[in-house]
């Protein structure tokens, strides 16, 4: 039977929407396999690794008929990007094997029974669904992922909260020492809900998101979002995308962004990052510390190391507030003005033992919070 005829660029495709999940080392090895799941015309490719699994459908030919079978995700993804873009290429199946043939080429596969493969089990209590064009969700997690937590045993920091209320939609992040927030507002007015998203589901969602905002017809591409209890549910560019949720209680993030600093300092993102960059070099492997000198019209920027070498940097900038030094960790400076697009940033300090607040002059949705370390 031929499971599916052509073109290598449009199986591929469909292919890439629903690998990345994919793990080569599973104690399960079947998950290493995508499922092909032919009904008539329609071919549906499913995979998982029991925590996330995507759907997609397409129409990619071969004979009418219903047909399921997994084979390697990863073989069969490096063999179509081993082909032209343009030539037709072909599944057929036989027993226990897939060949794949495109041109003279021809690959003869190892399957796996599709009843063997796990589909994860949907959550029945799903709420409300609301949607937001892709572009602003991409944007949102573009600009709060880099804080998440990267194997905290306080596993509930190892991904991102997503907080749905009234008519606004917020994503925060936060490894204990710096915390990012970005707001957007929906089109309908929602009960509140929350969730802690995965950080691989994140990523995941980052990774396959169309910030350039277009559906076929024009019309904006939109994602659409339910919640339930321990899962989340995502369907957007003819992708359904469920996921298991983070178990636990987020901290209470209004209680750590600051308010009422009286030290306002607005200046351009570009410079700042550069200046960053250049005293990152001197600073010492473990604590990658700057100083930073706030003065009336001047910031000085300072670092050192074990060595005893040191980076001076002098900005003028647009301040007439108090005098004081403080200490930071130039990697999380540099953080969020890298994942910043922005041509300005604003500063505000209340003195040298309080957290700063980063914040955007042109996206009012956004804070930054970092504490400051002793150096």
């Amino acid at each position: 039977m031929i499971v599916l005829k052509a073109a290598q660029e449009k199986v591929l495709s469909a292919l890439q929407s629903v690998g990345g999940i994919v793990e080569r080392r599973h104690t399960l090895p079947i998950l290493a396999n995508v499922l092909i799941r032919k009904k008539g015309p329609q071919i549906e490719l499913v995979t998982s690794d029991l925590e996330i699994q995507i759907r997609t459908s397409a129409e990619l030919g071969g004979d009418e008929g219903d047909y399921a079978v997994t084979v390697g995700a990863k073989k069969l993804g490096d063999i179509l990007k081993s082909l032209p873009g343009d030539q037709t290429v072909s599944l057929t199946a036989n027993q226990t094997k897939l060949t794949l043939q495109a041109g003279k080429s021809k690959f003869t596969l190892q399957t796996l029974p599709a009843e063997d493969f796990p589909l994860v089990q949907e959550a029945a209590d799903f709420g409300p669904a609301f949607s937001v064009p892709q572009k602003t969700l991409k944007l949102l997690i573009g600009q709060v992922h880099f804080a998440m937590a990267v194997h905290d045993i306080r596993y509930y920091l190892n991904g991102i909260l997503f907080v749905a209320e009234g008519k606004s939609l917020t994503l925060v992040a936060t490894d204990g020492h710096r915390l990012a927030l970005a707001q957007a507002t929906l089109d309908v007015d929602m009960p509140k809900q929350e969730v802690i998203l995965p950080r691989k589901t994140v990523l995941e969602l980052q990774r396959l998101l169309k910030d350039d905002g277009k559906a076929a017809e024009g019309e904006e591409a939109q994602i659409e979002m339910r919640f339930a209890g321990n899962q989340a549910k995502f369907a957007f560019g003819g992708l359904e995308f469920v996921t298991k949720l983070v178990e636990g209680k987020f901290p209470d993030y209004n209680r750590v962004i600051p308010k009422n600093h009286k030290n306002h300092i607005t200046l351009g993102r570009a410079t700042l990052l550069a200046s960053l960059q250049r005293a990152a070099i001197l600073t010492s492997e473990k604590f990658k510390g700057v100083r930073m000198n706030f003065a009336p019209g001047v910031l000085g920027i300072a670092s050192s190391n074990a060595e005893q070498e040191e980076a001076k940097e002098e900005l003028e900038i647009d301040y007439g507030g108090d005098s004081f030094e403080i200490g930071f960790n130039v990697g999380y400076l540099m953080d969020v003005l890298a994942n910043m697009s922005q041509d300005m940033v604003t500063v505000s300090l209340h003195d040298a033992n309080s957290s700063a607040l980063i914040t955007n002059p042109e996206f009012e949705g956004f804070k930054y919070v970092v504490m400051p370390m002793r150096i």
